[in-house]
């Protein structure tokens, strides 16, 4: 399974990114091969409007089945994510990357 993270950096222990549209990195968990990726999203910063639905677009080129993040997407990427079947945990804004996966498998997280 492939789950996306909001996050402020690249790595286990980077924060948690609590914003989806202007989020700095969206950090890629292969379960399956046990591997990180990354996407340096942090050219949405100078976007006036619709950075939310050019990061969902962004996501569903990278296929995740889960995204976890902080407040969630609003209302325009959160309805592209979920025409897409990926499946929105919130509630992750305060921890570190590993943190919020392990609060995802312990069923601690919202669902959207």
């Amino acid at each position: 399974m492939k789950i996306a993270f909001t996050t402020k950096g690249i790595e286990w222990d980077s924060m948690m990114d609590p914003r989806f549209g202007r989020t700095e990195y969206i950090l890629m968990y292969d379960e399956e091969k046990d591997e990180l990726a990354n996407f340096d999203n942090r050219a949405i910063e100078g976007e006036a409007h619709g950075a939310g639905p050019k990061t969902a677009q962004k996501l569903l080129e990278l296929k995740p089945e889960i995204l976890i993040t902080g407040n969630g997407p609003g209302g325009n990427a959160s309805s592209v994510l979920e025409q897409s079947g990926t499946k929105i945990f919130v509630g992750a804004g305060e921890m570190t990357t590993k943190q919020a996966y392990d609060a995802y498998k312990k069923n601690e997280l919202k669902a959207l």
